[in-house]
């Protein structure tokens, strides 16, 4: 079969390399849509973020190596033996942090706090490939009302679901959210179904604050031109928002907003708040504890994505309570757009993308 391998950063190639073969517990799957996320891009060029290191090693020791690609939807084409919740012919997705099985939280029925398990497309091969192999418990069905495109969003979904649990939103909650790309988008539209009063966003780009209207923000506020932390504070009667989300940290090699918004973050919520950081920054950052112990603030980290919330994140995408269609705006044909796929991702500011950029596979 056809597989982009990484031979360094900024370095890879479409190589034949065997078909996997089917092992118990896992299935072989076709691939249908597979895009890269956002980490997943900046690693690729070498940008420091989540894993950093790890991939760096990984590509000294190993190279050339099958790296990234979990956010997919893919067609079951072989089960091996012991498969038992799926047949060939499924479209499944996949969460990407899977348990160890072997360490004592595991053995004590709490699978969902294992960090020690591997993670598919970082330790496991991932879906830029014409097929791949994946284990069953990484796994939930794709319902038919939700198109390929679509199901290849349902694994960042998962991770939003989780992050909008851990802000515990009571009814009535007004809610800030700084960044509108897809996991920022995604966060609103789970916030609102789960209860919301008052939603209000923070983007930089004209084209992101018009989708995130269009997806339901009461107020969507363009940073380049007024100051968010004001606008934020003048909507909520001059308290800070009950919740703030921080969704646009990162490098700002790759258009991100540094650490210039978990700032905001803190300054735009009210005392005795929540700040659920959802950014990946990429090395250590200064906080004032002392600013968030004197108002009382909480600066919360979501839990990984359990099977549970994915399965969710199905329901919500099915049912049109969260819209997906409206935030894929680059959709490539064929395994060699792959490159193409990445640089659009790593520069969605460039490209004016919303979501990773896509590839359709067949």
């Amino acid at each position: 079969m056809k597989a982009w391998r990484f031979y360094g950063f900024s370095d890879l190639r479409l190589d034949d390399i065997p078909t996997p073969e089917v092992r118990p517990n896992h299935v072989i799957v076709k691939v249908l849509c597979v895009q890269p996320s956002v980490t997943e891009a900046q690693l690729a060029f070498g940008i420091r973020t989540l894993a950093y290191e790890r991939i760096k090693r990984r590509l000294e020791t190993e190279a050339p190596v099958q790296l990234f690609g979990h956010e997919f939807c893919v067609r079951i084409v072989e089960t091996g033996p012991g498969v038992t919740r799926f047949k060939v012919g499924d479209r499944v997705a996949a969460r990407a942090k899977l348990p160890c099985q072997d360490c004592p939280l595991c053995h004590s029925g709490r699978m969902h706090l294992c960090r020690k398990g591997p993670i598919i497309g970082f330790q496991l091969p991932g879906c830029f490939s014409e097929y791949a192999i994946l284990p069953e418990i990484a796994l939930v069905k794709v319902d038919d009302a939700i198109s390929d495109s679509e199901a290849a969003c349902l694994q960042s979904l998962s991770d939003s679901v989780a992050s909008v649990e851990t802000a515990q939103i009571q009814i009535g909650d007004s809610v800030a959210l700084y960044g509108q790309g897809s996991m920022g988008l995604e966060c609103m539209q789970i916030a609102r179904a789960s209860g919301a009063g008052r939603i209000i966003t923070v983007d930089v780009r004209p084209e992101a604050c018009a989708v995130s209207r269009e997806l339901g923000a009461d107020h969507a506020i363009d940073a380049s031109r007024e100051d968010p932390v004001a606008v934020i504070r003048d909507l909520t009667g001059g308290n800070g928002a009950d919740i703030v989300f921080e969704c646009a940290g990162g490098s700002p090699t790759q258009g991100l907003a540094g650490t210039r918004t978990l700032t905001q973050a803190i300054d735009s919520v009210r005392s005795g708040g929540k700040i659920i950081g959802v950014s990946w920054f990429g090395s250590p950052l200064e906080v004032d504890i002392d600013l968030l112990r004197e108002r009382s603030l909480r600066y919360l980290f979501p839990d990984i994505s359990t099977v549970e919330h994915l399965e969710h994140t199905v329901r919500l995408a099915a049912s049109g309570r969260v819209r997906l269609k409206p935030t894929i705006t680059h959709v490539l044909q064929g395994i060699e757009s792959v490159p193409q796929a990445f640089e659009i991702t790593a520069n969605k500011g460039r490209y004016q993308a919303i979501n990773p950029a896509q590839v359709m596979m067949q």
